[in-house]
């Protein structure tokens, strides 16, 4: 089985993947597995397929292992350059990904891969001219990257990671040997890119790589670390082999290094840097190309051996200095201090001889507390558990055996009076006592290990009474252990010094007894604490916590590296074991089941009452304890949050227990949990981090914690801190994911704008590529943006009913108008059929997204706020992907008029960011769906408002205008841009969009001041008011009056009135003399316009000095094409005679007499003028007399003729020309 498993890589994994998670038994299968893929011919089809497993996975073994398997296969296994290539293309994005994980050693083996990925895909790329999109994810990973090099706080194996990273991107970004027959296919350099790429930029890549070339030589003179400095110096090597052009700047860069920056760094440290270089230089004088610069690398390589002999000699001279000041410290502490003259001392007989060897003399305590832990487990380390067992045992026998001579009498003093060391001997009989004692003295008194040794259990019979004669023992003689000696140091320096407190002899007595005494240990029995009361209780906790406190103190600068640890969470240290021993004094300080277990018999004297009225004191207590930890821990809660979270969980996990014993628990956890919480809003700001990283690491977060982060979330003071925490909360804690995920999209919709940003900005971080987020997050943008296709019930009530009241009023009269309507057939759950009755673009009540702070309903017609609630997540996320805004035009047309109107206005900021040139928003013009043509015309216009429409964006507008049936208003943005035959042929329908409001009005007045000259003071010069149109392409104000007038017809008489009303009031533009070449190419048309007499009348009532022109020449010329066979024409003819009378006399008398009596008769009033013009410039009687005839004699009749018009008379046109503005 198992050489099956072994053969078949598949069967391997497979077992592999069915072990436990993260356990030793999937490592060994795991590490099997590596061993046979390394040289498998499937090694890059299964790093294919388990490299989709790294994306968005946690820190496991088996992602490590994957992560290492697909670096051993793209950068040191035998597979193909081009199956290599594949692979790196293949996990270009997910390793992309991976620099951003919270692991370091993840980043680190990320970051290893890449210098091997950027030279295949480089190369790969260079020839693929399409696929730009890993060509910029390669350019975002290696920026990323980069910037490691130079960040100043990056975990050291990252950095030397990244230096290496960018020696690679030196080689790649700069160029080869120019010879194609003589380029490396295995080094890929800018040379094997064409300059015209459509995406890589030659000149580009060149400029960084010189730029990081000087950033490497710059970090090679000014940095202090020796490892950066050996990565870049053993790096060159391969640049200086494949890069002969860079041999002068590697020489004259290593020529000029000195390890100054190096001062401080041990000397083997120094030694080794200096080394590399040395190496590199000897390497480079041997090549042909370090042949002209041997004379500076010989000279360097001189300097250089006098400075290391040197430091190697000043080194030396250190460690002899310093081996003589330890020699002085160990002379110093072996030699005895006393306080009492040597007058005083004894005469002993034997003289103290110093130990043999010099560890006894050393003194110890002026090492390190960590190297003295670190020497004593080594030597622990050294023997085998057996052999260990044995020397402890054998230690234990010669300090058994030493003690079984019966020591000497120490004093001839009573026993009441001696010292407290020797009343615990055991006592001598009295012949001894009577033996000449020895010299008395400091260390006279008895050992203190003596009375521990003789405490060991003996025979249980005493010592017979028999007169023993024993030889005086030098105490200096003796074996006394360092421990011992320092274990009771109070009482040795008391016993010293004679000043030992009398015992009395019933304690010495009893001492006597137990020393003699054989005790069983498994019969032994503490007796009973001495019951303490309730102050006295506290006052002992209170001492012991801060001794607690106090002593972890003095163990924080004793953990080091724990900001470069890969995982300081989990990292346990001193200081942890203190905090967690607090906190378990407070949270299992005491178990009153097991108290009332131990008296069940009293609690059963006393009652139930007593029993209950105990536990309650007891409960007491405990939560005296918890809040005097949590005021401890609010007082400085960042500095102490680590204790926090222990103290946290401690009381989630001591609930578990107590629950699996007893069901009535009532727990602490979210009690204590609230009350920090309720703390730190009072006491701390808000905008500290440190309590959402608390909230992460609690092991269970409670609902209410959940609703009051969103509360914060909405609280100006803590936003931030609410914000902070939700977010971390759906990154690295997939239970609370989906809970936290809703808080944040709901508060989307949030009323309150910058809380509304906040969240938008906070969910906008997991788009496109953070699963699952990105799709929770487009899923809820999308379900608020159908929102908007809803109806309100009461809205869809309405137009049912006055869809009705149509019905009903179009078959009034009629039988079928009296017919009652016929009802839906109701369904089988009593409710008609909603799907018929549900407009197009609609959703089910039951599938519209509801939030607490949206209305129920879509309030019509729209409100602009409301509105920016739904759309602004959507509008957000459009920016970082474009797709989004093919969701808001498809559904743009079933939303209703007045939320179509607000979209356009909320759009502008969106499409003003995005561009005119943004590829996604061209092809939404030329592809928007049918409804969506007032957004599509919305986007054009914002595109033109500010500037110059593209001729991309022309020649798009002109070809939809030709294909599709769409509104006038869309030529309106490019009409200027426009020559002079699409002017001419698009004016018309533009201007048949007036209606007599205000906004079509404007819109044409636009397009009137952008298509015409402005003329000159003299019509021999002409210029331009928009420069960027050439003076060509545009129409003087002349032909576009003439335009007007001859495409009445398609404009449409009410809007061509408008638009010639427009050119009016443009006095700037229509002076009086283009008013007159305008009238007068008017009057030579074949068939005069019908509003041609009309703006002649507008325009002798604008401007006065036009009457001359009109009555002697307008008026003639329209008499000879005989005005009055056209009666509208004719009828404007009377009244332009009337408004410039007297001057229209003279070509009124033209016309023949039917028509000058029609034209009297139609306006008496100017009879009487014409009469008298008559007689005062007629000369011919005969002609006189004929007109006199027409215009009579009686002004009476004249006037009653005019009070009674002839019924035939036509209707007067009016004529309301406005003044010149």
């Amino acid at each position: 089985m198992a050489t099956n498993a072994a053969a078949d890589p598949l069967s391997q994994l497979s077992l592999a993947l069915a072990a436990p998670a993260d356990s030793k038994e999937q490592a060994d299968l795991l590490a099997m597995l590596r061993e046979s893929l390394e040289n498998h011919p499937s090694l890059s089809i299964l790093c294919s397929t388990l490299i989709k497993t790294l994306s968005g996975a946690g820190d496991s073994l088996l992602k490590r292992w994957v992560l290492d398997l697909l670096h051993f296969a793209i950068c040191r296994s035998n597979l193909s350059v081009d199956a290599r290539t594949q692979l790196a293309d293949q996990s270009l994005e997910i390793l992309a990904g991976l620099l951003n994980d919270g692991n370091v050693n993840t980043v680190k083996v990320t970051v290893q891969c890449f210098p091997t990925v950027y030279a295949l895909l480089f190369r790969s790329l260079c020839a693929n001219r399409n696929n730009r999109r890993p060509w910029d994810i390669l350019c975002q990973a290696k920026a990323r990257i980069l910037e490691w090099v130079w960040a100043p706080h990056v975990n050291n194996g990252v950095r030397l990671a990244a230096v290496k990273f960018m020696q690679r991107v030196i080689l790649v970004q700069t160029r080869g040997i120019s010879d194609p027959r003589l380029q490396n296919k295995d080094d890929p350099n800018l040379a094997m890119c064409p300059t015209d790429h459509p995406f890589i930029s030659v000149q580009g890549l060149e400029a960084e790589g010189v730029k990081l070339l000087e950033g490497v030589v710059r970090l090679l003179y000014h940095s202090n670390n020796p490892d950066v400095i050996s990565a870049i110096i053993n790096s060159w090597a391969n640049l200086v082999k494949k890069r002969p052009a860079l041999v002068e700047l590697v020489v004259s860069t290593l020529t000029a290094w000195s390890p100054a920056r190096l001062e401080g760094q041990p000397y083997s440290v120094i030694r080794s840097t200096e080394k590399s270089v040395r190496i590199l230089l000897t390497h480079i004088s041997r090549t042909p190309q370090g042949a002209p610069f041997m004379s500076p690398i010989q000279s360097y390589l001189h300097a250089q051996a006098t400075r290391m002999e040197q430091a190697a000699m000043e080194e030396k001279a250190r460690k002899a200095a310093a081996a003589a000041e330890a020699s002085r410290k160990r002379s110093s502490t072996a030699t005895p201090v006393t306080d009492a003259p040597d007058s005083k001392r004894p005469k002993l007989e034997h003289e103290p001889t110093p130990p043999a060897g010099t560890a006894a003399a050393f003194d110890f305590s002026s090492l390190p507390a960590t190297l003295v832990t670190d020497l004593i487990v080594a030597n622990l380390q050294a023997f085998t558990e057996p052999a260990l067992m044995g020397l402890v045992q054998a230690y234990r026998h010669k300090k058994a055996g030493g003690v079984a001579v019966p020591a000497p009498p120490v004093s001839a003093t009573p026993p009441p009076t001696a010292p407290s060391g020797s009343a615990r001997t055991p006592s001598v009989p009295a012949q001894a006592t009577a033996t000449p004692p020895p010299p008395t003295g400091p260390r006279a008194a008895r050992p203190p290990s003596e009375p521990r040794a003789d405490r060991r259990p003996k025979s249980v019979t005493p010592p017979p009474p028999a007169v023993v004669k024993e030889e005086p023992l030098d105490p200096l003689k003796m074996d006394i252990d360092d421990e011992e000696i320092e274990y009771e140091p109070d009482k040795l320096n008391l016993e010293m010094s004679g000043d030992a407190e009398p015992v009395d002899e019933a304690e010495a007595a009893l001492d006597h007894d137990m020393d003699v005494a054989e005790l069983p240990l498994t019969d032994f029995k503490l007796p009973p604490a001495r019951e303490l009361d309730s102050d006295e209780r506290d006052e002992l906790v209170r001492k012991a916590i801060a001794r607690i406190r106090d002593g972890s103190k003095d163990l924080i600068p004793h953990q080091p590296g724990i900001a470069d640890s890969g995982d300081p969470i989990h990292r346990t240290t001193p200081a942890d074991m203190w905090m967690l021993l607090l906190v378990r004094m407070v949270t299992r300080v005491s178990d009153p089941a097991e108290s009332d277990d131990a008296g069940e018999d009293q609690e059963d004297a006393k009652g139930e009452e007593g029993a209950i009225t105990r536990k309650s004191e007891i409960y007491d207590r405990q939560d005296r304890l918890r809040h005097a930890l949590c005021d401890y821990i609010m007082a400085d809660f960042p500095g102490r949050v680590r204790l926090a979270t222990t103290w946290m969980n401690e009381e989630w996990y001591n609930d578990r227990i107590r629950r699996q014993h007893d069901r009535e628990w009532q727990p602490n956890y979210e009690t204590w949990l609230n009350q920090v919480v309720a703390a730190y809003q009072t006491h701390t700001d808000g905008k500290d981090r440190t309590f959402s990283r608390f909230l992460l690491d609690l092991p269970h977060v409670p609902q209410d914690i959940l609703t009051l982060m969103r509360e914060s979330c909405v609280e100006p003071d803590r936003r931030q801190m609410g914000f902070a925490a939700l977010r971390e909360f759906v990154s690295q804690r997939p239970s609370l994911r989906p809970e936290a995920m809703n808080m944040l999209l709901e508060l989307t919709t949030h009323p309150d704008k910058i809380t509304r940003g906040a969240a938008i900005n906070t969910v906008k971080r997991w788009i496109p590529d953070g699963q699952p987020m990105a799709d929770m997050v487009r899923d809820f943008a999308l379900q608020l943006l159908r929102r908007l296709q809803s109806r309100p019930k009461a809205a869809q009530a309405e137009e049912s009913g006055d869809s009705k009241a149509e019905d009903a009023e179009m078959k009034d009269g009629t039988q079928e108008a009296k017919q009652p309507t016929p009802q839906p057939t109701p369904q089988p759950n009593g409710t008609a059929d909603s799907d018929e009755n549900m407009e197009d673009g609609q959703l089910p009540p039951e599938e519209i997204i509801q939030t607490p702070y949206l209305p129920e309903q879509l309030e019509l017609p729209a409100i602009d706020s409301q509105i920016l609630q739904h759309v602004e997540l959507l509008f957000a996320l459009s920016t970082k992907v474009p797709e989004f805004l093919d969701e808001i035009f498809a559904a743009y047309g079933g939303m209703d008029a007045s939320v179509q109107e607000t979209i356009q206005q909320l759009i502008t900021p969106l499409i003003r960011a995005l561009g005119s040139s943004h590829g996604k928003l061209l092809t939404l013009l030329r592809t928007f769906p049918p409804g969506a043509e007032s957004l599509a015309l919305r986007v054009l216009t914002i595109f033109t408002e500010h500037g110059r429409p593209s001729a991309q964006l022309v020649a798009l507008v002109k070809s939809l205008v030709n294909e599709r049936d769409l509104d006038a208003r869309f030529l309106i943005p490019i009409i200027a841009e426009m020559d002079k035959a699409d002017i001419l042929r698009h004016l018309p329908r533009i201007v048949s969009i007036l209606n007599g409001t205000p906004e079509p009005k404007s819109l044409v007045r636009s397009v009137f001041s952008s298509i015409v000259t402005v003329p000159p003071e003299t019509f021999g010069k002409v210029t331009s008011n928009l420069p960027r149109v050439r003076q060509s392409e545009l129409l003087t104000p002349a032909e576009l009056m003439v335009l007007l007038h001859q495409s009445e017809k398609e404009i449409g008489l009410k809007s061509a009135i408008e638009a010639i009303g427009i050119c009016f009031s443009m006095t700037e533009i229509f002076r009086s003399e283009i008013l007159a070449v305008v009238m007068n190419q008017l009057v030579d048309e074949p068939n005069l316009p019908t509003l041609f007499l009309r703006t002649v009348i507008q325009a002798v009532t604008t401007y006065r000095s036009l009457v001359g022109f009109v009555s002697t020449t307008l008026l003639s010329r329209l008499i000879t094409k005989k005005i009055w066979t056209n009666p509208p024409l004719w009828e404007g003819f009377i009244r332009l005679a009337k408004l410039i009378a007297p001057a229209s006399f003279g070509a009124l008398l033209q016309l023949p007499k039917d028509q000058l009596r029609e034209l009297v008769d139609k306006q008496p009033s100017l009879k009487a003028g014409l009469r008298e013009h008559v007689m005062r410039k007629g000369t011919n009687k005969a002609r006189v007399a004929g007109y006199l005839d027409i215009f009579g004699e009686d002004d009476s009749a004249s006037a009653g003729k005019e009070q009674t018009p002839p019924a035939s008379a036509p209707a007067p046109m009016p004529v309301n020309p406005p003044a010149a503005s």
